[in-house]
């Protein structure tokens, strides 16, 4: 059914959006099919961004862990995330579409960093909402977007993070659709989002599997961090056809209740939010319960419809680490590879050490999607 990966995603949405979203999926599969258009991008990604990003075989941790570890680097693209990948092409696509004026939600910061960078790039009007609580713990990102020209709004109600800086960005969307594109961050919200989002991000995956292939392999795990999802998609859509085991992981927080996680596929129930059907984590009244991460591109109640859809069919492994294996793998990678890890990253990084026995031998992928320095006052606060 369009607009759905098996029964998940939708377009929960007031009516007044329909034509808004029925114009950017028109707008989008025409992009996809102009090929000067994708020149233009590829150019972008390569000449401005830095893409291709390189593979790195960690030699010291894969000699203490008995894991054959391979980092894909999208810690090294402009910005220091993957985010920018998506944000380059959904730019690309606002101007394709005639509007001047772009949106954005931000978590950790580094959704808000791409997407004022790129609309700095391409002449944009931006406007990025942030939740209180995440404003506080990543302060520079905030002053970096506001270097960038672009407005941040700091939304104080709810719990102050991720979920409440969509909700203010969707309000904002359906008063000003006429001139004004919502750039999404990651593979959420209505369709097609989701999927405009992992066309983006796909990227990695595809790039990933070619650079595998040319050192002479294909990896036997692909390992990435999950929260709405995008980087774990990007780099999943690579490996969905071959005999390779895909591994999501959540924030497990610091406990299995309620409010002390966002492991969403881990404990979620089916639901709608933010106009899409998947699995969040609400209560017994119905209500959405504010989540802990100690990584705040993780700290979300939701994920995207794909990964529900994976799960179900069984293609994928989700599951989830704890906030002390975060910040032990933070330290470990960084004392034996040189390699300081985004939080978010650092997830990913933990499960291949917990899971390091049962890994042992075998050729271990980990999409890195971030690097730390956003992330040091909080990782030095903890380890102190």
């Amino acid at each position: 059914m369009k607009g759905f990966y098996g029964e998940f995603g939708g377009q929960f949405v007031p009516e007044t959006l329909i034509p808004a979203l029925d114009e950017l999926e028109e707008a989008f599969e025409r992009f996809k099919k102009d090929l000067v258009a994708l020149r233009e991008l590829d150019e972008l990604l390569r000449t401005y961004a830095g893409r291709p990003t390189p593979i790195t075989y960690c030699r010291n941790f894969s000699e203490k862990y008995g894991v054959k570890l391979y980092l894909k680097r999208e810690d090294l693209l402009h910005t220091g995330a993957h985010k920018i990948n998506n944000t380059l092409g959904q730019a690309y696509l606002t101007k394709y579409m005639g509007k001047k004026r772009v949106i954005a939600e931000t978590g950790a910061g580094q959704h808000g960093v791409a997407t004022a960078t790129v609309s700095a790039l391409m002449g944009l009007e931006c406007t990025i909402y942030m939740g209180l609580v995440d404003a506080q713990r990543q302060r520079m990102n905030v002053e970096r977007m506001k270097l960038l020209g672009a407005e941040v709004v700091v939304v104080e109600e709810g719990s102050q993070t991720l979920k409440d800086a969509i909700n203010s960005a969707l309000r904002d969307w359906v008063t000003n659709v006429k001139t004004t594109h919502y750039l999404i961050g990651s593979v959420v919200g209505p369709y097609p989002f989701p999927e405009i989002v992992a066309y983006f991000q796909s990227v990695i995956g595809f790039e990933a599997r070619k650079q595998c292939l040319e050192i002479g392999f294909l990896p036997d795990v692909v390992v990435a961090c999950v929260g709405g999802g995008s980087n774990a998609i990007g780099i999943f859509r690579g490996f969905l056809e071959d005999d390779v085991v895909l591994v999501g992981v959540e924030a497990g927080g610091f406990g299995d209740r309620l409010g002390e996680h966002a492991s969403t596929l881990s404990f979620g129930k089916l639901g709608v939010l933010h106009g899409n059907y998947s699995y969040l984590l609400y209560d017994d009244n119905g209500q959405v319960v504010d989540v802990h991460s100690i990584s705040a591109g993780l700290d979300y109640p939701g994920v995207g419809p794909e990964h529900a859809y994976l799960k179900e069919a069984g293609r994928v492994i989700y599951t989830r680490v704890y906030d002390d294996e975060v910040l032990f793998a933070v330290r470990e990678l960084a004392r034996l590879e040189g390699i300081i890890p985004a939080l978010e990253s650092a997830h990913a990084i933990s499960y291949v050490i917990r899971e390091s026995e049962n890994l042992r031998g075998k050729r271990v992928l980990v999409n890195l999607s971030g690097r730390g320095d956003k992330d040091l006052s909080i990782i030095l606060g903890r380890l102190s």
